[in-house]
């Protein structure tokens, strides 16, 4: 089985492994999250930092919004943490942003694991990945 958006996966934990190789464990979410930033535009990696995104619910929009962390190549959302290690709460929220954004892929990125980085695929159930629509735009 072929693993969806392999390539652009492979680039943007490359750029992790980076950030982790120069700052290591121990930071707080915010330092990873800009040193992120820097490396993912010095790979020239396509990537929006905390796109505000509307909510719905029974077709109605909502006043609340979700953040993601990142979202790279417009289809893969990149959730990073700071945490000894990854929970099914972490897996749940990246679950719920994949659900409500249409995004066919997630990648949840510890930082804060020693002595070496955590990091999870996370597919997204709810959509058809053999559909050819494209996922919603950003804008």
């Amino acid at each position: 089985m072929e693993l969806i958006h392999k390539e652009e996966c492979y680039r943007i934990i490359g750029a992790c492994f980076e950030v982790y190789k120069d700052k290591g464990s121990g930071f707080l979410e915010p330092v990873y999250d800009e040193c992120l930033t820097l490396e993912l535009g010095l790979q020239s990696i396509p990537h929006v930092p905390k796109p505000r995104r509307q909510l719905s619910d029974k077709g109605q929009i909502l006043r609340h919004h979700y953040e993601p962390d990142f979202v790279c190549f417009d289809k893969i959302i990149l959730e990073i943490k700071a945490v000894t290690n990854l929970s099914d709460e972490h897996r749940a929220q990246i679950l719920n942003y994949l659900a409500a954004s249409g995004f066919p892929l997630g990648l949840l990125v510890n930082f804060g694991h020693h002595p070496k980085l955590e990091w999870e695929r996370v597919a997204n159930s709810k959509t058809n990945s053999a559909s050819n629509q494209p996922p919603p735009s950003l804008s």
